[in-house]
């Protein structure tokens, strides 16, 4: 069956670091882009980051460019979202989802993707 597992998530201080991991299993990991997408309580699920498994074409939100970087290792299967400089605004849960065929357009528009993965709580202090 199709997982997508989220993991690396944790309570950090304000300016620290997290590395989120994505491991995809059960579909053929190049033909889809991987998302980050996170959800604080009472808000919508917000595109973070995407990337291109297959050509390595990088998306970010305004709110984190500078700060998150995405990348994939094609061998693992596997999409990693580097976290530096944190704010206790970047606080929720971290989701990863893969879209079949998707490149620029349409990155961040949560009902083009095909499968999610359930989440890692991130939670950022000052």
């Amino acid at each position: 069956d199709v997982q997508l597992q989220a993991s690396g998530g944790g309570l950090v201080q304000a300016g620290g670091s997290l590395r989120l991991s994505c491991a995809a299993s059960g579909f053929t990991f190049d033909d889809y882009a991987i998302g980050w997408f996170r959800q604080a309580p009472g808000k919508e699920r917000e595109g973070v980051s995407c990337i291109s498994s297959s050509d390595g074409s990088t998306y970010y939100a305004d709110s984190v460019k500078g700060r998150f970087t995405i990348s994939s290792d094609n061998a693992k299967n596997t999409v990693y979202l580097q976290m530096n400089s944190l704010k206790p605004e970047d606080t929720a849960v971290y989701y990863c989802a893969a879209a079949y065929g998707l490149t620029g357009l349409g990155w961040g528009v949560k009902n083009l993707y095909d499968y999610w993965g359930q989440g890692t709580q991130v939670t950022v202090s000052s």
